[in-house]
């Protein structure tokens, strides 16, 4: 192949990149904005839209490469993106800044961001993941999210992770979307029996609406198109250089997809922010699994290699279970604790690379 038609791919490869991450954040910023001025609650928009802002890009790209059913890309994606998270974007913000964390955190978060890894070896186990398990990955992320906004306001640290357990088997998420629904209507009728007359809007207000539903649009449409040019490159360049593609998806997949949560741990750990931090990591890790994985198993079923089963899962596990270890010790993560996990996260995607050349 021609050296020019060669940078040409490379070209595509890095702009569906860029269409997918700055597509999602004005999408995600767009749709709050319109939710805003529909009315929604505060409570509707955090949990379709905030809690899954940062896990857009994986989630798109994920479902491209499912669509064309591109298993391996599915995985490395997923599993690349919670290394990633724990390795490179953690150990790059605790070099920064000692990162303080909370007992509350561990308890609930931390603990069910192990349970999701330990459950998604669980189901690749057979060496796939059916469309059956695909639907208890989503329950499981719905009962999750349902969780943590309804405890929200009174969390003192008795909420944990077999609270959350109790909440799930016992179909209690059932109960809270009944109730979300049972109150917003009784608001609305006491709204519209409160108005008087007609109300027009004002002309700031549809000037506005306009603007962030074409936002909406053209951040969508980016979404769409950066996620099917990156996954559609990615196959390309794992051909072309004969690598295997989950290779492809564990490095520049997952790292390129991770960049939001690089940008958000890194940004808080300057300012100080710990808890936003890891919590940023320890949502998205729980989003990709049961969100993620979910919707793209769904799609279409996913097949497992044997690599991932006996080499990449246990190390997203292994890394899980450190990255708790080290929370735990002190309630914060060192700046020597950092550096281990930059180094760990170094050390296993070159072995990745010796030995997927091997």
């Amino acid at each position: 192949m021609q050296p020019e038609v060669l940078l040409g791919k490379i070209v595509v490869l890095v702009l569906g990149l860029v269409l997918l991450v700055k597509g999602s954040d004005f999408f995600v910023k767009a749709a709050a904005a319109i939710a805003k001025k529909l009315g929604v609650s505060e409570f509707v928009i955090g949990l379709t839209l905030v809690a899954v802002g940062t896990s857009i890009p994986e989630l798109a790209s994920s479902v491209a490469a499912s669509l064309q059913q591109q298993s391996d890309i599915v995985m490395g994606n997923i599993v690349g993106s919670n290394i990633a998270n724990i390795g490179l974007i953690l150990g790059l913000a605790a070099t920064i800044a000692v990162i303080k964390t909370r007992e509350e955190m561990l308890k609930r978060d931390g603990y069910l961001m192990l349970f999701a890894a330990l459950v998604l070896y669980l189901f690749i186990f057979n060496g796939t993941i059916s469309r059956v398990e695909a639907v208890i990955f989503l329950l499981l992320y719905l009962a999750y999210i349902l969780f943590l906004f309804k405890e929200k306001p009174q969390f003192k640290g008795e909420y944990g992770f077999r609270e959350f357990l109790t909440y799930f088997f016992k179909f209690e998420y059932v109960k809270t979307v009944l109730n979300a629904v049972s109150n917003h209507n009784s608001r609305r009728r006491k709204n519209n029996k409160n108005a008087s007359g007609p109300s027009s809007q004002p002309k700031e207000f549809k000037t506005g609406f306009v603007k962030d539903f074409v936002v909406l649009i053209l951040g969508g449409a980016a979404v769409i198109v950066g996620a099917e040019y990156l996954v559609t490159e990615a196959v390309f360049f794992a051909d072309y250089f004969q690598i295997s593609k989950m290779l492809i998806g564990i490095t520049i997949v997952a790292v390129g997809t991770s960049l939001p949560e690089l940008s958000v741990s890194v940004s808080a750990a300057r300012q100080g922010y710990g808890d936003i931090a890891v919590a940023n990591v320890i949502g998205s890790n729980i989003a990709n699994i049961f969100l993620v994985l979910g919707v793209s198993a769904l799609v279409f079923p996913i097949s497992v290699t044997r690599v991932t089963l006996a080499v990449i899962a246990p190390f997203m596990i292994f890394m899980t279970i450190l990255l708790l270890i080290f929370i735990k010790t002190q309630w914060e993560l060192s700046r020597t604790e950092g550096v281990a996990l930059l180094v760990l996260y170094a050390a296993f995607m070159a072995l990745l690379v010796v030995f997927s050349g091997a």
